[in-house]
């Protein structure tokens, strides 16, 4: 899984790396516009999104689709002064710049900030209406990595990334491969008013967080089996699941703000909606977020009830769910939702298992 950046300013950086930074951090100081300057990526919390999940693209992709890609690009550039609209990512993106804010304020020399890079499949004369289309919003994006139709999942280590959104599961599903946080964005159905002053992110908890070795136990032998084995291991934390980094990666943001008793001020706030038993499997949840030393700030067991309506309360900039069933629920009552394409949960859909296709000999 993504790993937390080192956080040790060891002997082993590299004299020509500094110098450069150096420049970089000159360059930005004198800018009339003040523009923040984008932090080391080996601290940063590094967010990669793609392109038609930070911006409305659904026109632009039927085109490609109906048309092929020169009448594509030949659109993009004849538009490129008009400004795409915001997709399922940007008040996620809205959120890391406000919390980036709070940070510089009370940090202002720390390179522990979430750096948003745009990671797209896009052709490089495509760039320009995405970069007229950022500054129209004002949005602190100056990494962009453009690969002319090839997959950029390669790419995803090489910028030092802890999470990557994108509209293509398949991308997402060999990222995840790759041992990289990420999940599939939708755009919800309705439109929701969120936060402008907190970024909250909320986790479902098998295959998630955590692995779906509990999830196959439900799976393959009923409820009354997966309750004794909960008790059973009660005390053996779970295996860590593919988003388990990222959500480690925002606990460390967050005591950044508590270092400065900024705790009940503090702009990220994190849940966890699990369809688990408090009382019959809860237990063991919480003792592995204890186990890994980490907070989650709100633990909500659900015993199976629809997540939806409960979300609607919490309007996260994004839930992260693994069961497709859950993700349409959701986005359904007006939440930004991101599938995670992990476990055994992908071969069932509202508990039935799905015919899986015949394998090639």
């Amino acid at each position: 899984m993504s790993e937390i950046k080192p956080n040790d300013t060891a002997a082993a950086e590299d004299n020509g790396e500094e110098t450069d930074w150096a420049a970089a951090k000159a360059f930005f100081d004198n800018l009339k516009t003040h523009k923040p300057r984008p932090p080391k990526p080996r601290f940063a919390v590094t967010i990669a999104v793609s392109s038609r999940t930070l911006f409305n693209m659904v026109a632009e992709r039927k085109l490609y689709e109906e048309e092929g890609v020169e009448k594509y690009v030949a659109y993009q550039v004849e538009h490129e002064n008009e400004p795409l609209k915001p997709g399922a990512a940007f008040p996620f993106v809205k959120a890391l710049m406000n919390v980036n804010a709070r940070l510089r304020e009370l940090y202002p020399d720390s390179e522990e900030l979430f750096d948003i890079v745009l990671m797209t499949n896009n052709h490089a004369q495509v760039g320009v209406r995405l970069i007229n289309s950022i500054n129209h919003y004002d949005l602190t994006i100056e990494r962009f990595c453009m690969t002319g139709g090839k997959s950029p999942v390669g790419y995803l280590k090489a910028y030092m990334t802890n999470l990557y959104l994108s509209k293509d599961s398949e991308k997402v599903t060999e990222a995840i491969e790759e041992g990289i946080a990420a999940a599939t964005m939708f755009m919800p159905d309705t439109e929701t008013q969120l936060s402008d002053t907190q970024l909250r992110v909320a986790f479902d908890g098998d295959a998630v967080l955590f692995s779906d070795e509990s999830e196959i136990i439900v799976k393959q032998h009923g409820l009354d089996t997966f309750f004794e084995h909960e008790k059973e291991f009660e005390n053996k934390p779970l295996a860590q699941g593919p988003l388990k980094c990222f959500l480690e990666a925002l606990g460390k943001l967050q005591r950044k703000f508590y270092a400065k008793n900024e705790r009940m001020n503090c702009p990220i706030r994190t849940y966890l909606v699990t369809a688990r038993s408090a009382a019959s499997s809860g237990a063991r949840v919480l003792k592995t977020l204890r186990s890994w030393g980490l907070e989650i700030d709100e633990a909500l067991f659900l015993a199976g009830a629809p997540k939806g309506p409960l979300l609607q309360k919490i309007r996260p900039h994004i839930f992260f769910d693994d069961q497709m069933f859950h993700i349409e629920g959701a986005k359904e009552l007006g939440t930004i939702s991101a599938h995670v394409p992990y476990g055994i949960g992908q071969k069932y859909h509202k508990g039935k298992l799905i015919e899986q296709p015949a394998k090639k000999e």
